[in-house]
């Protein structure tokens, strides 16, 4: 007779079994990464070698111990990066809360509790027991829910996905200080050569006005010469304050990526003579920008989010079950408490069925169905942006070579001009003002050089940041992350190409 009984459970427990090990709800799957062969419509320029990845620390290939110091600096003490830290390391707290509810949760009560009953509420004269009594207690409840239709699994799920958004917004972060440093360094380093070749221009044009105020004394030219040269004096000296506040503008920037206060920080001064690139710079292959940019990976993380949040919603429709134990002690002596016949056991257990909320459930699975579309349609979004950051930066560069070299060829026929004019001045054959004249062309096309090297410089760097900056060959020299936790690496992502170095070159 007990065989039955026996087959029965057995199949109840096999049941609830298979029930548990299912879970309602969209199963995530990495979306498939973009059929791309190149970033723009036109042949790549062949400074750029397609399918090699960026170093992580990517700012070194400028070759400037001062800059990669510094950029050090900045992702140790930037309170930016201490910020997104923080997020990460709540994220990963979550989740470990969250993973507890997997678990049976135990509790231990003691009470003691003062009772009054008058015994006519009984209809007796008397009760077991003298009133008032006082009834101590003292008792461990076990309790389980099962997760048989996967809610827990969804949002332990879910937390999970918030955890590897949180780690690419970290890694985001890490990109965009370094970015910055690096893009206010060029700055810095071209606005302090502009400025030294425009004081050059200003001495030039004083030493012209001079001689024109001279001229106009012996009576050789008219005042109205002598009023434009003044005039063209002032124009060039006007230009120094707007540079010089633009400097110090870019050094408290500085400051404040480094975590310093800019009347107090120390910085070292940057020149563009202390930057280099190599001749040929990395550009990692189109197809795999969608696993290399953080932003792009931290929509998808999102999406991710979405879908588990589908099945959390769809599992609020099916039944809740949860298994309770209760055992302890109760009596009315306290010394007593843990004597015989004291003891006392419960098991219960406990079935919640949605049967009708007002259609609220079925709308808030519609809201959550609603919410992922609309994840996915911002996770496409941030990866169009994303080749278009690229394809904008591309573009850029090949502009930069164009005007740099233009603006090189200037600079070296001005130089030619300028040696010209001085074997003729040294030989009698032309004016002091005519050799002004040509000091004077030679720094203004150098300075416009100037500012088309550091064009050159800070798109290479937007380009290094458009395309995720590396972090994913390995970590940078930057403080741990919290501690590990679940999702670290992307799903489906392949790194085949080799890693760039800039002191060997590509």
């Amino acid at each position: 007779m007990r065989r039955p009984r026996t087959l029965r459970a057995l199949a109840l427990v096999s049941v609830m079994t298979l029930a548990t090990a299912c879970a309602v709800g969209p199963d995530y799957h990495t979306p498939d990464a973009p059929v791309v062969s190149r970033y723009t419509p036109e042949p790549l320029a062949p400074a750029l070698v397609e399918g090699r990845d960026l170093p992580a620390e990517w700012w070194t290939v400028f070759q400037c111990p001062a800059l990669d110091a510094l950029v050090r600096q900045a992702l140790t003490d930037s309170p930016t990066l201490a910020g997104a830290q923080a997020k990460l390391g709540r994220a990963q707290q979550d989740l470990e809360a969250g993973k507890g509810v997997r678990l049976p949760q135990a509790d231990l009560r003691a009470s003691a509790t003062r009772v009054d009953i008058d015994p006519e509420s009984f209809d007796t004269d008397r009760l077991p027991v003298e009133t008032p009594f006082t009834l101590y207690d003292v008792s461990a409840q076990v309790s389980y829910t099962l997760d048989l239709f996967g809610r827990t699994r969804r949002e332990l799920e879910g937390l999970a996905a918030v955890v590897d958004y949180q780690r690419f917004q970290l890694e985001a972060a890490r990109l965009s200080i370094a970015g910055n440093v690096v893009t206010a360094a060029i700055r810095e380093a071209s606005l302090r050569q502009q400025i030294e070749r425009t004081r050059e221009v200003v001495s030039l044009e004083e030493k012209m006005l001079e001689i024109a105020e001279r001229r106009e004394r012996l009576g050789a030219i008219p005042r109205i010469e002598v009023a434009a040269q003044r005039s063209e004096t002032a124009e060039v000296r006007a230009g120094l304050p707007d540079l010089e506040r633009r400097l110090a503008e870019t050094r408290h920037r500085l400051a404040v990526l480094l975590g310093q206060v800019p009347g107090e920080a120390s910085l070292p001064e940057f020149h563009l003579d202390d930057l280099k690139l190599p001749a040929e710079l990395p550009l990692s292959l189109p197809s795999e920008l969608a696993r290399q940019r953080p932003d792009i990976m931290a929509a998808e993380a999102l999406l991710h989010e979405a879908s588990a949040r589908v099945g959390v919603a769809t599992a609020d429709l099916y039944p809740h079950i949860t298994l309770s134990a209760t055992g302890g002690s109760l009596s009315t002596v306290f010394a007593n408490l843990l004597g015989p016949g004291t003891w006392f056991t419960l098991l219960g257990g406990k079935l919640m069925q949605p049967i009708f909320h007002g259609g609220t459930l079925r709308a808030e699975k519609r809201a959550a169905m609603a919410a992922f579309d609309q994840a996915g349609a911002t996770y496409r979004e941030v990866l169009l942006t994303g080749f278009q950051d690229v394809a904008d930066v591309l573009v850029a560069l090949d502009a930069d070579a164009k005007r740099l070299r233009d603006r090189s060829e200037s600079a070296a026929a001005a130089k030619t001009i300028l040696d010209v004019t001085s074997q003729r001045y040294e030989s009698g054959g032309v004016s002091h003002i005519e050799l002004l004249e040509a000091q004077r062309r030679l720094q203004r096309t150098r300075i416009e050089e100037t500012r088309a090297l550091a064009d050159r410089y800070a798109d290479s760097a937007a380009l290094f940041q458009a395309l995720g900056g590396g972090w994913w060959v390995e970590k940078p020299a930057t403080p741990p992350d919290p501690g590990p936790e679940p999702g670290s690496a992307p799903q489906g992502s392949s790194r085949t190409g080799a890693a760039y170095n800039p002191a060997q070159g590509p």
